[in-house]
């Protein structure tokens, strides 16, 4: 199993993360909001926006990034062509883990229902 997070994978640009903003498809529960857009490539890509509002500490805000890319590294293949960008609303941290999975997980499904009608 691959367990790297590449490059491609990411979002890396400003331009992408604007323009998956300026599309204005979003999705969101308690914790997380996800942006979305279609693109044109045969793989999912992920931008993470976890801002100092949401975490003061950079700890807390690497702790937030790392869960949601392994999130989205076990989950890619359930979303391929799409670029989301993941934005928490509020903080959370290991105590809080099985709820963002189960938040993370449902948000998935509703994008997958949207994406399919």
């Amino acid at each position: 199993m691959n367990f790297k997070f590449p490059s491609e994978l990411r979002l890396l640009k400003t331009d992408d993360f604007s323009s998956v903003f300026n599309f204005r498809k979003r999705i969101s529960g308690a914790t997380l909001v996800i942006n979305y857009r279609n693109n044109s490539l045969q793989h999912a890509r992920l931008g993470l926006v976890v801002s100092k509002k949401v975490a003061k500490l950079s700890v807390d805000r690497n702790y937030m990034r790392r869960v949601l890319k392994e999130l989205f590294r076990r989950n890619k293949a359930s979303f391929s062509h799409l670029d989301l960008v993941i934005r928490p609303q509020k903080p959370f941290n290991h105590k809080n883990f099985n709820e963002i999975v189960q938040e993370f997980d449902m948000l998935i499904a509703k994008l997958k229902n949207k994406s399919q009608a």
